[in-house]
C-alpha cells in the first residue's frame, strides 16, 4: 500500500537528498518514526479486547467473565499515551536539529554565491527559497512521516483485528480500504504545478514586504501607496485563487474517503448481520470487527491531509536540492597561491566582460597601475568604470584577457587572500544591523583597541564617537539608518583603515555627499590612500585630478590614457572637454549671486 501512496523514487530520492543532514542525530530520528509503529498497533487492542467481553459478558450474561479487561484498556491506553509524547518529542527535536542543519548549509550556499545570482533575483526570492522552504521540508517533514507510520501501522493492525474476527467480512473492508486509498496516489500531480505558482508569487509578496521598508520614503515623497497597495492586492489575489484552486483538486478526496468507508460499513452490517442469523460468526466478533472497522476509518481519514502534507515537504525538499546543487562561478582552482601582498603591478591585459554573452560591456581593456600609484577610472555613465572595479576581487570573471597582480593572473590566487588584498569603499556603503565598533571592526576582527582608535581618528570619527552616549558601542539600526550620509561613509572608510589592504577601490565614495561632508570625507579618504595603490572612480574630477593616472572610458573601451597634465594638452580630448564643462560650471555656480 505504502508504494501506491507515495511513489518509491520519490521517497527513496528526498530521502537520501535530506540524509547528510539527518545523519548526526539519525538514531534518534529513526526512534521518533519507529515508536509510530506500537503507537498504531496499540489501536487494535480496544477492538480486540471487545471480542471477549462481548461474547462473555454482554450475550451469555457470564459474571465469572475476566475482570481484568476494562483495566488492560486502560492500561494499554496509558501506554500508548507515554509512546505518543516520547514520538512527539524526539519529532521535535529532530526536525528542529534538521532544521537548523539546513538552514545553516542553505546560508552556508547563499554567503558562498556570485553576485551574478544577485543580480538575477530578488529579496522576495531569497527569503523565500532559503528561509521558508527549509522550514516547511524540515519542521513538517519529520512529523508528517511520524504520523503517516502510525497510521499505517494502525490501519494495519486494525485490518490485522479484522482478518482475525471474520475473513468474510474483511473482504469488502479490504475492497473499500483499496477504493479509499486509489485517490492517494494522484496527490503529488494534483499539487506540483499549484506549490510551484505559490512559491513564485510568495517570493513576489516578500519582496513587497523588503520594497516598503527599504523604500518608504521614496514611497512617501511620491505618492505610491495606492500604487504599492495595488500590486499587493494584485499578489493576495492570485494567493487565494490558487488556494481555492488547490482546494477544488484536493478537498474531494477526504469526502471521497467518507463515502467509501461508509459504504463500507453499511456493507459490513448488512452482511455482519446475515453471519450472525447463519452462526458463522458470533456476536463478539461481530462487535470486535465492527469496532476495528470504525476504528481504522480515524488513520484512513487523516491519511490524505498527511500525504499531502509530506508530498508538499518533498517538493520544497527538492527546491531546496536545486539551490544546494548550485555551483559559484568564481572558483579557485585546486593549487591556488596565497597573494600576501602587492610588489609590483596591477595590469589590465585586453580584458573583455559582459554581462550577457551578446551585450559586452568592456572591450579590449589595457593598463598598467604600479605600486602606491593611484588611477582615476573617468567617463560617462554606464561606460564600464565600476565593471572594471568589479573584476579585480573577482566578483565577476573576465570572459577573454587577463587581469594580473605582480604578473600573475589573479584566477591563480586563493580567493580569500586576494580579496584580502582589497579595499573597496562604495557610493552607498552598506552597514550591518549593531554597533558602531562591531561595524569598524569588520574591516579586522582580531584589531586591538590602539588599533581601532587609530582607525577612528584616521577617518575624522573622533569628534562624532565623543559626542555620542555609548560612544563606539551606540546602536547604529539597519544599514546604518540612524546616521547621516557622511557619518555612514567615514565608519565605511574606518573599516578600509582597520583592514589596511594594500589596494584600495573607491568607488564614487564621495559623490552622494553635501559640499561640507564631501570636505571632511575626502580628507579622511586622502589619510587612507597613502601608501596604497588606488583605482578611483568619480564623476567630480577635482577630486582626481591628482592622480597618477587617469582613464577615461568611453562605452567600454579605454579612449584615453595618462596624467591630468598630458590628456589636458589633447586639443581635443575627452578628458579635456568633460573637465572644461564641469569648471565652467562650478564657476557659474560660484560667481551667481546668492
Amino acid at each position: 500500500m505504502i508504494p501506491n501512496i507515495i511513489r518509491h523514487n520519490h521517497f527513496v530520492v528526498n530521502y537520501m537528498r535530506m540524509w547528510p543532514y539527518v545523519k548526526p542525530f539519525w538514531f534518534v530520528a529513526l526512534l521518533s518514526l519507529l515508536i509510530g509503529i506500537p503507537i498504531g498497533a496499540l489501536d487494535a487492542t480496544i477492538a480486540l479486547f471487545l471480542k471477549p467481553y462481548t461474547d462473555l459478558v454482554i450475550v451469555s450474561s457470564n459474571a465469572q467473565a475476566p475482570w481484568y479487561l476494562p483495566f488492560l484498556i486502560v492500561g494499554f491506553t496509558i501506554v500508548q499515551g507515554l509512546l505518543i509524547f516520547a514520538s512527539a518529542y524526539l519529532s521535535a527535536y529532530a526536525g528542529g536539529r534538521l532544521n537548523k542543519n539546513v538552514q545553516y548549509r542553505m546560508y552556508e550556499k547563499l554567503l558562498s554565491l556570485d553576485p551574478e545570482y544577485y543580480d538575477k533575483q530578488n529579496s522576495g526570492v531569497i527569503l523565500m527559497r532559503f528561509a521558508s522552504d527549509s522550514a516547511t521540508a524540515c519542521n513538517g517533514l519529520l512529523y508528517n512521516l511520524k504520523n503517516l507510520v502510525t497510521r499505517v501501522c494502525s490501519t494495519f493492525a486494525l485490518l490485522g483485528v479484522l482478518i482475525y474476527t471474520s475473513w468474510q467480512l474483511s473482504l469488502i473492508a479490504i475492497v473499500i480500504l483499496g477504493i479509499t486509498v486509489a485517490p492517494l496516489t494522484m496527490v503529488r500531480r494534483l499539487l506540483k504545478k499549484i506549490v510551484k505558482k505559490q512559491v513564485e508569487i510568495g517570493q513576489k509578496v516578500n519582496t513587497n514586504y523588503n520594497e516598503t521598508y527599504a523604500g518608504n520614503r521614496t514611497i512617501l515623497a511620491y505618492n505610491l501607496q495606492d500604487t504599492q497597495l495595488r500590486g499587493f492586492k494584485e499578489h493576495l489575489d492570485n494567493i487565494f485563487a490558487l488556494s481555492i484552486k488547490m482546494i477544488r483538486r484536493t478537498a474531494w478526496i477526504s469526502p471521497f474517503m467518507h463515502f467509501a468507508v461508509s459504504v463500507g460499513v453499511s456493507l459490513t452490517i448488512a452482511y455482519g448481520s446475515w453471519l450472525i442469523v447463519q452462526g458463522d460468526i458470533t456476536a463478539g466478533d461481530f462487535v470486535a470487527f465492527l469496532a476495528a472497522l470504525l476504528m481504522m476509518y480515524t488513520p484512513i481519514k487523516a491519511l490524505g491531509g498527511t500525504i499531502t502534507n509530506i508530498q508538499s515537504g518533498f517538493l520544497a525538499i527538492e527546491r531546496l536540492h536545486e539551490i544546494l546543487e548550485m555551483e559559484p562561478k568564481i572558483t579557485e582552482k585546486e593549487n591556488a597561491a596565497e597573494l600576501r601582498s602587492l610588489e609590483s603591478n596591477i595590469s589590465f591585459n585586453n580584458v573583455c566582460f559582459g554581462y550577457a554573452q551578446d551585450k559586452p560591456v568592456l572591450k579590449n581593456i589595457s593598463f598598467t597601475l604600479n605600486k602606491n600609484e593611484s588611477l582615476a577610472l573617468v567617463g560617462n555613465s554606464g561606460g564600464g568604470k565600476s565593471t572594471i572595479v568589479a573584476l579585480l576581487p573577482r566578483f565577476y570573471d573576465v570572459q577573454s584577457g587577463s587581469v594580473t597582480i605582480d604578473g600573475t593572473d589573479i584566477r591563480e590566487y586563493k580567493i580569500n587572500s586576494l580579496r584580502s588584498a582589497i579595499s573597496v569603499v562604495f557610493q552607498d556603503n552598506f552597514l550591518f544591523n549593531g554597533t558602531l565598533r562591531e561595524n569598524i571592526m569588520r574591516g579586522k576582527p582580531d584589531a586591538t583597541e590602539e588599533e581601532l582608535m587609530q582607525a577612528v581618528k584616521s577617518a575624522y570619527l573622533e569628534d562624532f564617537v565623543a559626542g555620542l552616549e555609548n560612544g563606539l558601542d551606540t546602536e547604529i539600526g539597519e544599514r546604518g539608518a540612524l546616521l547621516s550620509g557622511g557619518q555612514k561613509q567615514r565608519v565605511a572608510i574606518a573599516r578600509a583603515f582597520l583592514r589596511n589592504a594594500p589596494i584600495l577601490i573607491l568607488d564614487e565614495a564621495t559623490s552622494a555627499l553635501d559640499n561640507k561632508s564631501e570636505a571632511i570625507v575626502q580628507q579622511a579618504i586622502e589619510n587612507l590612500m597613502r601608501n596604497k595603490t588606488v583605482i578611483i572612480i568619480a564623476h567630480r574630477l577635482s577630486t582626481i585630478k591628482n592622480a597618477d593616472k587617469i582613464a577615461f572610458i568611453q562605452e567600454g573601451e579605454l579612449a584615453e590614457f595618462g596624467t591630468h597634465e598630458e590628456l589636458m594638452r589633447l586639443p581635443h580630448g575627452m578628458y579635456r572637454q568633460l573637465y572644461e564643462l564641469q569648471f565652467r560650471k562650478n564657476s557659474a555656480k560660484e560667481s551667481a549671486p546668492v
